[in-house]
């Protein structure tokens, strides 16, 4: 039982076909405005070698409320990230993972 409340997640989005790149290089923008955000621990952005249009992306944060907030305050910021842009290169809805974070390395 884990006593911490850390918070993981693991979100896949796959892109329409050719699609994945222009995608994943998004999310690196949007990795990029939470570098020093409070409580973001990992932002790891990564495409399947098997898939490329499929985006992952790892999250580890202090507590919720961090994760909630400096998502919101970067996409906000970033004029040229149109979330409606994002939906729209998307095959299908995003899935979403919800992690127990323990720990390990880099944590």
């Amino acid at each position: 039982m884990s006593t911490t409340t850390r918070v993981g997640r693991i979100m896949t989005f796959i892109a329409k076909p050719g699609r994945g790149e222009e995608l994943a290089a998004i999310m690196m923008q949007v990795a990029e405005g939470l570098r020093g955000s409070l409580g973001c621990e990992l932002y790891l952005i990564s495409r399947d070698v098997e898939s490329p249009d499929t985006v992952r992306v790892v999250e580890a944060w202090t507590d919720l409320e961090s994760a909630d907030a400096a998502l919101a305050t970067t996409v906000a910021t970033h004029a040229d990230i149109d979330l409606n842009d994002v939906l729209g290169m998307l095959a299908e809805p995003p899935e979403r993972i919800d992690l127990d974070t323990l720990g390990g390395v880099g944590l």
